[in-house]
């Protein structure tokens, strides 16, 4: 009997998410699985660490006996309790999300369902983060039904360590024409400050946010963000393990120690 390939699953919607339950349903049948996630939403944390207050971990019922975790942090945090308490055995594949919102463009430097596949990364652990597009009411069914394409292929084709990959499943309204591996774009969620009278008589915000509109977008043709308003599946390799400006380093080398001689 072949061993199925150990995947730990995560994300930063929060456990009772229901895209972490889609993820799960797309692997279940082809993978070993144990999921570990934060106990609540803790979207737009990025690789935020708990250093400052304790950890809880809960063991969580869930469904065919998956084993699963809650832990009172940062997405950053579970994959670290993961890897270093709970699990006995490393995992082939870290996978999160799938995420409520897109993660395309500039949006993984915010996102904590990417933090947890960075952390992974940086571990010499494969990754990849899956998100859909839609914020409101996201087609969790349809991403669900291409999740184990996408992983199986990734397992048997992983990119360089210290590089994870960027899924995005496109708007809803577009009809699915392919998969396309894409550069990462530029575009990101735009501030929406939501200003408010407190009773004190000060005033408070909401940090909402909005995409840009399509016709705003000024995206290469090669893109993830231009591709998934063209109706594709987009991932994108994003390498983490060194983010060396190397022409620059080597241009200002000399120069910059030499400054120390003049001081």
């Amino acid at each position: 009997m072949t061993k199925k390939p150990f995947i730990l699953i995560s994300n930063d919607d929060g456990i009772n998410a229901p895209g972490i339950k889609h993820l799960w349903k797309a692997l279940y049948d082809n993978y070993d699985l144990t999921i570990v996630a934060p106990h609540r939403e803790k979207s737009g944390t990025a690789l935020a660490t708990s250093l400052l207050r304790p950890l809880h971990i809960f063991n969580v019922k869930w469904e065919k006996d998956t084993p699963a975790w809650k832990v009172t942090g940062t997405p950053t945090d579970s994959i670290k309790i993961a890897l270093s308490e709970i699990l006995e055995t490393k995992p082939d594949l870290v996978v999160s999300g799938i995420n409520r919102g897109s993660n395309a463009g500039r949006n993984v430097l915010y996102s904590g369902t990417v933090g947890c596949v960075i952390e992974s990364v940086l571990r010499n652990i494969g990754g990849i983060a899956f998100s859909c597009y839609e914020l409101n009411n996201p087609n969790y069914e349809l991403a669900e039904k291409y999740v184990p394409f996408i992983t199986d292929y990734f397992l048997k084709n992983p990119p360089p360590l210290g590089t994870l990959i960027n899924v995005t499943f496109p708007p809803k309204d577009l009809k699915i024409k392919g998969f396309k591996m894409a550069h990462q774009g530029k575009s990101r969620w735009f501030e929406v400050p939501d200003k408010r009278l407190h009773p004190e008589g000060h005033y408070y915000y909401w940090l909402g946010g909005k995409l840009p509109k399509i016709d705003e977008l000024k995206e290469e043709e090669n893109s993830d963000v231009y591709l998934l308003n063209q109706g594709y599946i987009t991932a994108v390799p994003i390498k983490v393990n060194d983010l060396t400006e190397k022409d620059y380093l080597q241009k200002h080398l000399d120069n910059f120690e030499n400054l120390f001689q003049n001081i």
